[in-house]
């Protein structure tokens, strides 16, 4: 069965992600920036959401963590929690 390591950053609005988002592009540290504005409780552990397997998160976030490129940060990817970024480390 498939599997996938990711982390993401959860925050309100489009605009926010993208603006955290340009830091990181930056050469901001991602746990970093997720420890202090991602509303997820993940973002304690800098975003990191361990070993996830299809079907287990919110289908938009889903389709990032199995179908995108890994290692490259995605979005704002938008669900029904806000919005989004997510980096995929490793899939399988």
């Amino acid at each position: 069965m498939a599997k996938a390591m990711a982390r993401h950053i959860l925050v309100k609005t489009a605009e926010e992600a993208e603006a955290i988002k340009e830091r990181i592009a930056k050469g901001e540290a991602f746990d970093k920036l997720a420890r202090k504005y991602s509303t997820c409780p993940s973002g304690k552990k800098g975003g990191d959401l361990g070993e996830v397997r299809p079907g287990q998160l919110v289908k938009s976030i889903d389709q990032v963590i199995f179908k995108k490129p890994v290692r490259m940060i995605h979005g704002p990817v938008k669900s029904q929690f806000g919005y989004h970024l997510v980096h995929v480390f490793f899939r399988d």
